[in-house]
């Protein structure tokens, strides 16, 4: 019956079927697993930058915000004027969804279409064929679908699926081109190539990476290969990829720049004067170019302008970012509001920059600093552009650089401590070129490239993050040979790794089929081979030799290697040829059913099978319940400062999508050293007034306040205590500054002691003191710590009329302010507040700034748990993290409780916690002993004794899978093995002190019992 439909259909018709089928296959599986709301890292920024077309973080992805607001316009009639919107974050959520599915169909017609060529060639397939290439383009694309990168980014709205979407398009492209090339107006195809890179920029800049393996194919469809041609094509590739990279997306807008500065600073021109003329100049030259290039007869210059015009209009899009940022959208990211800015946008230049082939160690002796090019901002009242800082670079002494700089790193202590650690360079040494080298391929080629590509098609171990210890995050198989020397005996790992839902065991069969297809592929059409292989090379090998990343990233990076595993998964789809081409030799009538049907078990359905219980997000609403959390847990009008990511940008969605809470004031800490930030605050945002601030523009604007240090003023008593508002006014009057060394005069920090006043209303009711009292811990204060204290201080002199509150990760981090003491624990947020009469015990003389009453309602009522109560909810590492905030404020507050003798309270929300937050979702953990003792302490020792024992077996399982490691390993994992005996020792001596703690008051009541007798 087939054979009979396929002579109804060409093979074109058959073709086109076949890939929508795969695709919406795709589409259902994704869809079905889809998060519905939003997710933790980017999605939130980019959700709320997507729905009011806002300025997201550097470089920007205005194309991607675009088909987001698109998107959204199917949530409902709110979308089409902003309005709060609950189903925002669905469509476009939805939209990643539908994207990823196209991906997957353009990876199916580049498999067939390559796959085709290996068969019949130029000619029409025959029946067999046609079912032949077919079955090649089905497991390939469902291989990609469920693999594990993948997958991750085609639930979420983050601009990687896009990314996946349009590197795929532009692939499949440059193929169809190569099949016409020869046909009159066959050059369409290059420039809509061109058009595609141009708008692909505007996603992400991975897309670029496609650039030699396009240049591979005009090579080998134009010229006559040769070892020295494939070499010169490779070369010229890289070039093409350098000039679009640097020359058109950076230095066009640097030209602007240039000129916008010389026209309205030199000529006193309007603003975006020069930036227009530039746009005219530029634009007249292309058609002066074009027109001339006709006239001559010269195609190939023709061509090559066409596909630099069209790379420029696809690019046009961030004609967005500058229009969006000129309204002051809530979230405006660097503020790229003129062409100045926007040059440093697109830069990324408040990032770390890494150095690439000649750089500095990380121990290499700073000599001075360069002071590079001017940074600047648009003054309005001068009307004209303003010197906001410069670019400054370390200067390093003579021969402390080095070819190809892998250990570079000198910004974090705990990077070098990386270093020396795990290259074993004593510290007294210096770190070599093996050493650089060494890194290079063990950790970033090995760690990070080749084990994401594993975590692919081979398997994976679990989701916890690790550095290259046996516990974390391998790469395994499930064939115990090849696992035990990088990761033991998995089955001998304690419940919380055992049974973690991200080990997958794919036993190397989708690797194995990739590696036949390879050999297939080289063995029968090695240009084509060359061209894929390209492709993986400047997609995983190359991005990760560009990249040079340090260690200790915040985040698994593997979805930038996507690439290489989609240029791989084509090699898989061509591995059934080969498999097909085995068994024909002994079964030649039933060999297509049995290499399809052997492929289809080994490859997809595995896959499907063992991903996707970590890769179904559709039940999961924690970054969206906590940021829910965090807003209600706030008084109205309230100033909440953050960290930055997980912290912000759910809150970010919530505030801009669905409209929850607008008059809460998110101020992100790491960006209080940002000019454009701290000027930012100075205007409403939604319902959120603007923030109060002592020190004005003049003040912050610059790098004059980049740093301030303190100085011991002989005139000024070091112990006495200042109040805060009076010191930030005298910190930045003329008169007060002092002549540093270098002659400049700078202003000063004259003391670390400093007081705030409280308002009449808490003095009168709850404060124990009059005001707050805290001492400065550094020897000086960055800007962001300095606009800290401007704005604690002029909302003090206000009256307190807006609540402060720090997130919950804020306590946890070195207190530079000492504001420590006075930070409220109410629920998962912390309130800056006086201590209270409540808060103090007198018999202890301390105080306990918990507050219990809002805590327990919060906790027990108030607090959605994002899905972890549920069964069968998959939470990875980052979401456990967020989970252990809960856990570790409810435990606090049950000690409070017990403390307070409300010990039955304290059991109840230790209940309600196990009951939200259970360990299937968050498994128990070293914050799970803590539960334990407050378990005792409320007297629920039998729940203790329960929490206690599961803990315990955990403790003495990773005991066995510790000792039973190899050798090479034993060594690295030293540390937790002490730790696991400390743990258990000190478990025992919780049970103890329990014990001790269960018979004394049964005591204590048989003899004043006796006494009453």
């Amino acid at each position: 019956m087939i054979f009979r439909l396929m002579k109804q259909w060409n093979y074109n018709k058959i073709n086109n079927l076949c890939g929508w089928f795969i695709a919406t296959v795709a589409f259902t599986v994704y869809f079905a697993t889809m998060e519905r709301t939003a997710s933790f890292w980017d999605c939130g920024e980019f959700l709320a930058a997507a729905y009011k077309l806002e300025v997201g973080h550097s470089p920007g992805a205005p194309m991607f915000m675009m088909l987001q607001r698109l998107s959204s316009l199917f949530s409902g009639t709110a979308a089409f004027t902003g309005l709060p919107n609950k189903n925002a974050a669905f469509a476009i959520n939805t939209f990643s969804v539908l994207a990823s599915a196209i991906t997957i169909l353009f990876l199916f017609w580049t498999t067939t279409l390559l796959s085709r060529k290996l068969l019949a060639g130029k000619n029409v397939p025959d029946n067999r064929q046609t079912l032949l290439i077919m079955s090649a383009g089905i497991i390939g694309a469902l291989a990609y679908t469920f693999s594990d990168t993948f997958w991750f980014s085609a639930v979420e709205a983050e601009v990687y699926a896009t990314s996946s979407c349009f590197t795929a398009l532009v692939f499949w492209a440059a193929l169809k081109w190569e099949q016409v090339a020869d046909e009159a107006y066959s050059n369409r195809w290059l420039l809509l190539i061109s058009l595609l890179i141009g708008a692909s920029v505007g996603i992400h800049l991975l897309n670029l990476l496609t650039i030699p393996a396009i240049t591979m194919v005009y090579y080998f469809r134009k010229y006559d290969a040769s070892k020295r041609g494939i070499i010169i094509a490779f070369v010229t590739g890289c070039l093409l990829l350098g000039i679009v990279q640097f020359g058109v997306i950076q230095f066009i807008p640097i030209i602007a720049s240039n000129m916008e500065l010389y026209f309205v600073n030199s000529f006193h021109l309007p603003f975006q004067s020069g930036a227009l003329t530039f746009i005219i100049l530029f634009a007249s030259s292309i058609f002066f170019a074009l027109r001339h290039f006709k006239r001559k007869q010269w195609p190939a210059l023709y061509t090559a302008t066409l596909c630099l015009v069209f790379i420029v209009i696809g690019g046009s899009s961030y004609i967005v970012t500058v229009i969006r940022s000129n309204a002051d959208t809530p979230v405006d990211i660097n503020n790229p509001d003129n062409v100045m800015s926007l040059v440093s946008y697109l830069q990324r230049e408040q990032y770390l920059q890494q150095p690439l082939l000649y750089g500095q160690d990380f121990d290499s002796e700073i000599t001075g600093i360069n002071t590079g090019k001017n940074f600047y901002y648009k003054n309005e009242k001068e009307h004209s552009y303003s010197v906001a800082g410069h670019k400054s670079n370390y200067e390093y002494a003579p021969g402390s650089k080095r070819f190809f700089p892998r250990i570079w790193d000198n910004s974090d202590p705990s990077h070098t401590n990386f270093y020396r650690s795990y290259l074993d360079i004593d510290k007294d040494s210096k770190p070599t070129a093996r050493d650089n080298f060494s890194y290079f391929f063990n950790y970033q080629m090995n760690w990070l490239w080749f084990r994401y590509f594993m975590w692919n098609y081979a398997g994976r171990q679990n989701d916890y993050e690790g550095q290259g210890e046996a516990r974390n995050g391998n790469w395994i198989s499930g064939i115990p040979l090849l696992d035990y020397p990088r990761a033991g005996h998995v089955n001998l790992m304690s419940k919380p790794y055992k049974n973690n839902d991200a080990r997958n065991e794919l036993y190397c069969l989708p690797l194995l089929l990739g590696f036949a297809g390879l050999c297939f592929h080289f063995k029968h059409n090695k240009k084509d081979a060359i061209i894929v292989s390209v492709l993986f090379f400047f997609t995983g090998i190359a991005i990760g030799i560009y990249l040079n990343m340090n260690p200790l990233q915040p985040r698994e990076r593997d979805y930038a290697f996507a690439g290489c595993t989609y240029a791989f998964a084509i090699w898989i789809g061509i591995g059934l040829l080969m498999i097909e081409s085995f068994i024909r030799k002994w079964l030649p009538k039933i060999s297509l059913i049995m290499a399809f049907a052997l492929c289809f078990i080994s490859v997809p359905a595995l896959m499907a099978k063992e991903e996707w219980n970590d890769h179904n997000r559709a039940p999961k609403t924690l970054a969206r319940a906590t940021a829910l959390n965090t807003l209600l847990s706030c008084k109205p009008n309230a100033i909440l400062f953050t960290q930055g990511d997980n912290d912000t940008f759910p809150l970010w969605y919530l505030q801009e999508v669905e409209g929850i809470r607008p008059d809460v004031r998110i101020i992100i800490r790491e960006l209080l050293s940002a000019d454009w930030y701290i000027d930012q605050l100075n205007y409403k945002i939604n319902d959120a007034y603007a923030v109060p601030m002592v020190w004005g523009k003049g003040d912050y604007m610059g790098e004059a306040s980049n740093y301030i240090t303190y100085y011991n003023n002989p005139k000024i008593p070091a112990e006495r205590t200042f109040d805060l508002y009076d010191v930030c006014k005298f910190m930045f009057k003329p008169e007060n500054k002092m002549q540093a060394n270098n002659g400049n005069f700078i202003s000063y920090l004259p003391t670390k002691n400093l007081s705030m006043p409280l308002p009449p209303s808490v003095l009168k009711d709850t404060a124990l003191m009059d005001k707050i009292y805290f001492k400065i811990k550094d020897d000086g204060l960055m800007k962001n710590d300095i606009t800290i204290m401007n704005i604690l201080a002029a909302n003090a002199h206000n009256g307190w009329k807006r609540p402060i509150y720090f997130n919950g990760s804020y306590p946890n981090r070195e207190d530079i302010l000492g504001l420590s003491p006075y930070m409220r624990m109410e629920g998962i947020v912390y309130q800056l507040a006086p201590f209270t009469k409540e808060d103090y015990n007198a018999a202890t003389n301390e105080v306990n700034n918990i507050d219990a009453a809002k805590s327990l309602e919060h906790f027990t009522r108030l607090y959605q748990y994002g899905g972890a109560e549920k069964q069968h909810v998959y939470f990875d590492e980052k979401n456990r993290v967020m989970l252990m905030a809960y856990r570790i404020n409810s435990v606090q507050l049950a000690e409070r409780l017990s403390a307070s003798n409300r010990k039955k309270d304290a059991e109840n929300l230790l209940d309600i916690i196990l009951q939200n937050i259970t360990p299937e979702s968050y498994p128990h953990d070293q914050i799970s002993m803590m539960m334990v003792m407050a378990y005792y302490h409320a007297d629920a020792f039998e729940k203790g004794n329960k929490l206690s024992q599961t803990l315990e077996a955990n403790l003495k399982q990773d005991i066995i899978w510790i000792n039973d490691l190899p050798e090479s390993q034993s060594g690295g994992a030293s540390d937790d093995l002490k730790r696991d005996e400390a743990m258990l020792q000190q478990l025992a001596f919780i049970k103890e002190e329990a014990g001790k703690q269960r018979t004394l008051p049964d005591d204590a009541n048989i003899s004043i019992q006796s006494k009453g007798e």
